[in-house]
């Protein structure tokens, strides 16, 4: 039986590991097994950036709705207090959303959650 070299196997699997690392500064685009080191890295990275994403936008919303919430003179704990004891199931982003461009519907939410608090 004749020996199989692996060439073509082997040229194909560093063409894509190359590909991927385009724009990489200096070996780390250029050399095979630079490039292999840093994209394992950088998928470790994406992947975590991924779970991350998810908190940072959590955090932001609940930042716009506790800044809006406390110019009605609410804090942003009773507020959500409130909504869940009136029964709505609204969630964050759409919260946030409501106190960044219709305010006076998001006004209309935090009146709802006050006369539920009292």
């Amino acid at each position: 039986m004749s020996r199989v070299k692996t060439g073509a196997k082997r040229r194909k699997r560093h063409k894509k590991v190359l590909k991927l690392a385009k724009g990489y500064w200096g070996q780390r685009g250029r050399v095979y097994a630079r490039a292999k080191e840093t994209l394992i890295r950088a998928m470790a990275y994406a992947y975590q950036g991924r779970k991350q994403k998810k908190r940072d936008f959590r955090r932001l919303w609940i930042l716009r709705i506790n800044a809006a919430a406390r110019q009605s003179g609410l804090s942003y704990s009773r507020f959500i207090h409130g909504l869940k004891l009136a029964g709505v199931d609204v969630d964050r982003k759409i919260l946030a959303d409501m106190a960044v461009n219709d305010p006076n519907a998001f006004n209309q939410m935090v009146s709802l959650a006050q006369s539920h608090l009292n």
